[in-house]
């Protein structure tokens, strides 16, 4: 009973390290991201034809800290993945560690791929569509922190799904989700994924199409993925009987 409880306290005394390890991460790429802010800032604005507003001084500062934790997000996420992995690793087998290390950089890269996706084709199509709809009878401008509160919406979900065919494949190296059970729940899951398209985009036909089908691709891609790693996963098992068999 002792050895349990004295277990049960070094991993969560291994946790707390891991977290607060991830929380330093977040606050450093926060500084980096605050030090920039006004050259990405810059960089937003740079195709729009009018200058954002401000309704007050707080909204400056507030802008500041939206655009700062766009970058400790992007920054934190290999950080935090590396940290997950390290907490995970004595339980994993020298080969599963070897694997499952791999996925980190992939995490990042799928993020920013995600974001970029949201940003280059899903914000100017949803912006233009609701400018549109409004011409001739508003006048139209746009406040800083409604812009940017825009441009997160539009993308940081992408980021954070486009990392799925990551995620699965790393849950199925720890046995934990299989290719049968994602092939199984696939019309749920499609549904779902149809629902999160059609609420982030447009009332239109082609603005949920465009974005369903990466959405309902990248699920296949899980599944296949998934299939792959399993099948690699179970090899390994069978060539582990035999030799302790001999």
């Amino acid at each position: 009973m002792e050895d349990k409880e004295l277990q049960l306290v070094d991993h969560l005394e291994e946790l707390r390290k891991r977290i607060i390890i991830s929380a330093l991460a977040f606050i450093v790429f926060f500084i980096i991201g605050f030090i920039y802010v006004d050259d990405i800032y810059k960089w937003f604005v740079r195709d729009l034809d009018v200058k954002l507003m401000v309704l007050g001084p707080s909204d400056i500062i507030w802008i500041y800290f939206m655009l700062a934790t766009v970058v400790a997000i992007a920054g934190t996420i290999p950080v935090l993945a590396l940290q997950i992995w390290l907490f995970v690793k004595p339980a994993l087998k020298p080969n599963e560690r070897r694997l499952t290390l791999s996925y980190i950089p992939a995490l990042f890269l799928l993020f920013i791929m995600g974001l970029a996706f949201g940003y280059f084709v899903i914000f100017p199509m949803v912006l233009k569509f609701l400018v549109n709809i409004g011409a001739g009878m508003f006048v139209t401008n746009f406040t800083a922190d409604r812009y940017f509160s825009f441009i997160m919406n539009m993308t940081i979900p992408f980021g954070v799904l486009f990392e799925l065919p990551v995620v699965v494949m790393f849950l199925t190296s720890l046995g934990i989700v299989n290719p049968f059970v994602l092939a199984k729940i696939r019309k749920y899951a499609y549904f779902v994924l149809v629902i999160i398209a059609v609420v982030i985009t447009p009332p239109d036909f082609m603005s949920d199409f465009v974005v369903t089908l990466p959405l309902l691709l990248l699920y296949e891609v899980s599944i296949n993925l998934s299939k792959l790693v399993y099948r690699k996963k179970l090899k390994k098992q069978q060539e582990e009987e035999i030799i302790e068999v001999n």
